[in-house]
């Protein structure tokens, strides 16, 4: 059994290594605080959120639609969806109170297997019952493939079977096991036999059974009763290892099904606490990764407007056909607050939920790579441009024609002359390689050569200052300044 609700061909492998520069991303992005309202307190939804938020590479179209559906369907119908995921926990908390232990005898790893294949049985039916019960609610890919094998392979038929095998498996007339001589005259060929289930023409006539040799062992005969342990064993371990892989496979079904289930219930819950602010919210147009395309309605910081009252500032954005976006303008004006959202909208429209704006559309990118100004610290082995630089090398070798890069406030440690020689460098190379880039930079002479050398290509935004009582104001759409902002530049990157 298939859970498929996270791929369409595959299960999802929440042990699958992330990106090498997945930890530096969720870190500059200040990803954990959508995490954390993904997962309202479940730590499952938070782990399984974070990989597929951060390991989201293929860019490929048709997967992020195939996921948008089963996220409205999710967003349509959140009791149902919630049950199932209630379901499959009950199954996986079974299995762990059932316990396993390596010195466990075949008859009692019969016993256990017995009794977890019969909750799960039940478990089964119950969602079954959902699903054939409000199934036609449910319009998605996923969900209707995962409810057509539902209805598949757990029709009444199965349900008869595996109860009256598990009934058999009881033992109730004893153990029956059939064997040969072998050398020395020990047995061999243990085999479990089935009782039969009708007397013999012969016993129905006579009222006799066919005569057998038995013997008795006396209670205290401690030899006798570990000799007939033994041979029990001997006949029941083929048996209890088939019904131990049998409810494995049958776990296996929940634990999928509970983790696909948790990146969507991530999604009922995230939509929930932006609800609750009054924060918007859509499910996003993507568009293939070639495409160029980038335009938003109402962008804002989602992890900014969690963290909050949910007021935000927001932005409109038209970048369709642009290569790269360069933000400019004063400290505190927004500038990363901006990127930050850009970063995250492009994280959760990868992922298959909804996006941080009243409307969003993109191309899709096989990485999203941040370059993020780092505080100096007792750690650092260098100073901040050199190691700026040695980020930035492993950044580059990752960076493909599908990537998305993001700057914020890089080459700022050094000199306005050096800094806009490394950055336009460094972008420019990027560029031609066709990877697109947006960034947020205080660098006057770096900026202005951007849009000399590549303006047609590149979209430039502009932060003003803020008002007095501290209102920011959304980035427009302007050249840079003829300023670099230098002392706010100073007091950012100095900490004064």
């Amino acid at each position: 059994m298939k859970v498929h609700l996270l791929f369409p061909d595959r299960d999802f492998d929440a042990a699958a290594p992330l990106p090498p520069e997945a930890e530096t991303l969720a870190a500059d992005l200040g990803l954990e605080t959508p995490v954390a309202a993904m997962a309202a307190g479940d730590g499952l939804i938070a782990e399984v959120a974070r990989a597929v938020l951060l390991g989201s590479t293929e860019a490929d179209v048709g997967l992020v639609r195939f996921r948008q559906g089963i996220l409205a369907d999710c967003l349509d119908n959140p009791r149902v969806v919630k049950d199932i995921y209630a379901l499959a926990g009950e199954a996986l908390d079974a299995e762990r109170k059932q316990g396993w232990h390596w010195a466990d005898s075949p008859s009692s790893i019969l016993g256990r297997s017995r009794s977890l294949l019969s909750t799960f049985m039940e478990l089964l039916g119950r969602i079954k019952a959902l699903a054939d019960r409000h199934g036609e609610r449910f319009h998605s890919a996923g969900f209707r493939g995962l409810f057509a094998m539902l209805d598949r392979e757990l029709d009444a038929a199965y349900f008869a079977e595996v109860e009256a095998e598990l009934s058999r498996l009881q033992f109730n007339e004893g153990v029956l096991i059939s064997a040969s001589l072998g050398a020395g005259n020990h047995g061999v060929g243990h085999v479990l036999r089935r009782w039969p289930k009708e007397k013999s023409f012969l016993e129905y006539l006579t009222g006799r059974q066919a005569p057998s040799l038995h013997f008795e062992i006396a209670p205290r005969d401690e030899a006798g009763w570990k000799a007939r342990e033994q041979l029990e064993a001997r006949g029941l371990n083929l048996v209890a290892n088939a019904v131990a892989q049998s409810a494995d496979h049958v776990a296996s079904f929940f634990s999928m099904l509970r983790t696909e289930l948790a990146f969507y219930l991530g999604g009922l819950n995230l939509r929930d606490a932006l609800a609750e602010r009054g924060l918007p919210f859509c499910l996003p147009a993507p568009a293939a990764a070639d495409a160029l395309r980038l335009a938003a309605t109402g962008l804002y910081d989602i992890g900014l407007g969690l963290g909050t009252d949910g007021r935000v500032v927001a932005s409109d954005i038209e970048a369709d056909g642009r290569r790269f976006i360069v933000v400019t303008g004063a400290n505190r004006g927004g500038k990363t607050t901006f990127l930050r959202g850009l970063g995250l909208a492009f994280l959760m429209m990868q992922a298959g939920l909804m996006a941080p704006a009243a409307a969003f559309s993109a191309s899709l990118a096989d990485r999203l790579l941040s370059h993020f100004r780092k505080e100096e610290d007792a750690t650092m082995r260098s100073g901040k441009l050199d190691e700026e630089l040695a980020r930035m090398d492993g950044l580059v070798r990752a960076a493909t024609h599908r990537s998305l890069f993001l700057f914020n406030e890089s080459f700022a440690a050094t000199n306005e002359r050096e800094g806009s020689k490394i950055a336009g460098e460094i972008t420019g190379a990027l560029i031609e390689r066709g990877v697109r880039v947006a960034f947020v930079t205080h660098l006057y002479t770096f900026a202005h050569a951007m849009l000399a050398e590549h303006g047609g290509d590149g979209l430039f935004l502009r932060a003003e200052r803020p008002a007095d009582d501290g209102r920011v104001f959304p980035l427009e759409r302007a050249e840079p300044l003829d300023t670099s902002f230098g002392r706010e530049l100073f007091a950012a990157v100095m900490g004064e």
